[in-house]
Order: structure tokens, then sequence, then C-alpha cells
């Protein structure tokens, strides 16, 4: 299986997407090797602005330069981009700024960090934040293409992504990303595994060991998360009867959360969901934090078969 980093496919994007646009900025809290854009600024300096870790500042700057008329693209570790400046985030998106925010390193992608550099909560607080979109690609393929469509798409917008090497799952000739569209990576008629981000490898995996099992299950991309492709969910919900949800991120709030509103109050299922169980973070390699926190591909397959037992208890019932 080929490998690419996710921060040099960004890179890559943020450039392009100056290249196409003379419109676009980009902003940092003094953290250009987090958010790879090295290379934006060697071809755009008078475009580019470090702001210096004043992640709050560099909010508002880049509210300032989209009410004049320019789309902004600004990052730093997604714990800093979303929770630290709350406030000033709520103010740019009552405003529907057209400003792109970008959260590095989100939850236990940031192993080495430790607690204080995990963002466990940044998608419940971008959820609730009216006029917001929210993305989290799944490899270097859908990061390019998540820019590319926050570049030409006015209004806000947050992505998450991690900086590592992951595996490339989609195809970069033919993938094109839509808000509010989830991509079916399998079909299944048992279970649904509904994943985003670095979950999805893990959710691909635990439904090859499932086959195994004689279990049948339809794994989906959920990439837009906000807004949510309710379509893909539902159909999930009435073709499989329960859902499994696995994502890098507190279990309230995120993407969990959002599928089992959306089923809650349309077409009830059981829903199952993997990710961090309401717990800050600590340091430790991926292995460990994915054992530690119960978000390995296995703890897909035990969720998968709670999901499934909840299933027939409620044909019994």
């Amino acid at each position: 299986m080929a490998y690419a980093t996710m921060k040099q496919a960004l890179g890559s994007a943020l450039l392009a997407a100056g290249e196409r646009d003379e419109n676009v900025v980009v902003l940092d809290a003094d953290l250009r090797h987090v958010t790879e854009t090295d290379a934006f600024v060697h071809a755009f300096p008078q475009r580019y602005f470090n702001l210096g870790v004043a992640e709050a500042n560099m909010v508002g700057v880049a509210l300032g330069l989209a009410l004049s008329g320019k789309t902004v693209f600004c990052g730093s570790f997604a714990c800093f981009a979303t929770q630290r400046v709350a406030d000033q985030v709520a103010t740019l998106a009552h405003c529907e700024a057209n400003v792109k925010i970008i959260g590095m390193e989100a939850a236990l992608a940031s192993g080495s960090n430790g607690a204080t550099h995990q963002g466990m909560l940044d998608l419940a607080i971008m959820r609730a934040m009216p006029n917001m979109s929210v993305f989290e690609p799944c490899d270097a393929t859908e990061i390019g293409a998540i820019v590319q469509y926050m570049a030409q798409h006015a209004g806000p917008a947050y992505m998450r992504a991690i900086r590592k090497n992951v595996p490339i799952i989609l195809d970069s000739s033919t993938h094109g990303f839509e808000a509010g569209r989830a991509l079916r990576m399998r079909d299944g008629r048992d279970v649904t595994l509904i994943a985003s981000g670095i979950m999805l490898e893990r959710a691909l995996l635990a439904a090859e060991h499932l086959a195994d099992e004689g279990v049948s299950a339809r794994v989906v991309n959920m990439s837009s998360i906000k807004p949510l492709d309710e379509g893909e969910v539902l159909s999930a919900a009435r073709d499989t009867g329960c859902i499994v949800t696995a994502e890098n991120h507190n279990i309230l709030g995120g993407l969990g959360g959002a599928v089992a509103e959306s089923v809650a109050e349309r077409l009830p299922v059981p829903v199952v969901r993997v990710g961090i169980r309401d717990r800050f973070g600590e340091v430790g390699s991926a292995e460990y934090l994915a054992e530690e926190y119960h978000i390995g591909a296995r703890h897909i397959v035990e969720a998968a078969r709670r999901a499934l037992g909840l299933r027939h208890g409620i044909g019994q019932g």
C-alpha cells in the first residue's frame, strides 16, 4: 500500500489555491512546520502573514482580511485553532466570513505532545458554530480536494487533519470532494461502519475481519461532518439496521453525535460510537493510544458485534 504525508499534501494544496486565485491569503501562528506553508511563503510572500503565537489575533486578522474581499486560510494545532479561540471564531462565523481554519494534529494523532496539544473537542466546538462547515480528510488525496473545495466556495469552514504519513485510500485521478456528500467505500447488508479521518483505514480493516466472521459490513467515508450526508446515514439505517461510528475525537459532539442525532430524529436504529470516551489524552505511540483509548480496528469489530446484538434485540422486542 502506498503512503503519503498529509502535511505535504496540505502545503501543495495551499500553493495550488494561491496560484489559482490571487485573493488567497495564508496566515499562521508561528507554525509553518506544522501547517507546511513554506511553499506558499516562497511563492507569495506578500500574501503570507505570520501572526506569532497569538491565535486569537490570527483569527481576528483573518476576519478583517476576509471582510475586505480575501479568501483566507489560517491554521495551528487543532486545539489552539478551536478551543483557545472559540470566541473569535464565533464572531467570524456570525459574519459568515470567508475564512478557512485548519486544525492540525487532531486528537490522538498528536501522540508525542500529550493532553495539552491533543484537540479532542474541536469537532464538537466547530459543529456548534452556526454557518460553519466541518471537514475531516481521510488521506492526502482528500486533503487536497477539500482545500480546493474550500478555496472555491465562500463562507467559514474548518478542516482538521494530521501531519503524518497515512495510506493512500482514494484515487486522486477520480476523487472529487463535495460538502454534504459521503463516499461509500464498501457495500454491506448487516452493519454500517461510518468513519472519518484516520479511522477510515481502521474501519476498512475491521470490515475485512467481520467478513471472516460472516458479517457483511458497509463502510462509509464521512469526511463532511457538517453538513452531514443524512441521505447516506438514513440509507445505512434502513438497509443494515445498525450503525457503528468511528472517530479520532471525543464521542460527545463529533461524528458519532451527528450520526446519532440524525438517526434518532428520523429512523431510530442502534448506533454504537467508537471514539475517545470523554477523556483527555496522554503521550504515547499511535499503537499504544489506539489500544488504550479503544479506537483500533479490533474495537470497531467489537462495536459492530454489539450493534448487531442490539439490532437483533430490537427485532425480538
